[in-house]
């Protein structure tokens, strides 16, 4: 493993391209004995009941050809015991599908995990090291370097702090350099001016004071706190006002 990974990922700067940054720890963490490696950026992770939202931002190195596909299109994300794992730690952990699990794992493992374990194991993707970076705003990144060659737990876990260290490198590097939408959630998409109502109505205003803030019509303000409420499921106002704080959709630069 590297010494002074500054030094090492020369050129790695704030707005880099995602591509180039994870060209850069890709060619850092080999030599330790990692050959696939996986970001993720979930500007909300998780919908108000629970269920899984994919990722905004993706990107592998060295993955088989198929991985992509089995985790965005057909579920294997919903079902990856790591990604269970990083929403609820927030240090680097080690994973192994053989032998000895880490304690966090441990916890999280069932049946229900059972095609995304099977696969890792067929492809000989059987133990790594993932790092969960919570953003301040309720965002989650995720980071894994895997092996697909033999390394007993005590080889990975002496990774743990380096590999950490990265991550959180990598992902400040990139971070900044996100567009608009990767920012948002996917799940629910309001127009500008649904959104910018809940908004005054989260700060405490009557449909009659959003109408005079906006120039509109009482009617016309109604219809699109209504569609909000809809869009969100949402039984009525005040709770929509709640998904819609869940969903990161009352920051003023959603």
């Amino acid at each position: 493993m590297y010494d002074t990974p500054s030094e090492n990922l020369y050129g790695l700067h704030h707005g880099m391209p995602l591509d180039l940054a994870m060209d850069l720890v890709r060619d850092a963490l080999t030599p330790a004995g990692f050959n696939v490696f996986t970001y993720d950026y979930s500007p909300v992770p998780l919908t108000h009941d629970g269920g899984f939202i994919l990722p905004t931002v993706f990107d592998m190195r060295n993955a088989p050809d198929d991985m992509e596909g089995l985790w965005c299109s057909e579920g294997y994300y919903g079902w990856d015991p790591v990604m269970e794992a990083s929403r609820h730690v927030t240090c680097p952990f080690t994973w192994s599908h053989r032998g000895r699990q880490s304690a966090i794992m441990d916890k999280i493992m069932s049946k229900r995990h059972r095609p995304v374990v099977d696969y890792l194991c067929d492809t000989g993707m059987d133990c790594g090291i993932t790092v969960p970076i919570p953003n301040p705003d309720g965002a989650l990144a995720t980071f894994t370097a895997i092996c697909r060659d033999p390394m007993d737990k005590s080889g990975i876990d002496r990774h743990l702090s380096s590999v950490g260290h990265l991550a959180h490198m990598l992902h400040d590097a990139i971070h900044p350099g996100f567009k608009p939408h990767e920012l948002r959630t996917p799940h629910v998409q309001l127009t500008p001016r649904e959104t910018q109502c809940l908004r005054l109505c989260a700060h405490g205003m009557t449909t009659k004071e959003i109408a005079w803030e906006l120039s509109r019509s009482i009617p016309t303000v109604t219809l699109h706190l209504t569609s909000a409420t809809k869009k969100l499921g949402a039984r009525n106002r005040n709770h929509a006002v709640t998904l819609a704080a869940h969903y990161r959709l009352l920051n003023p630069n959603a």
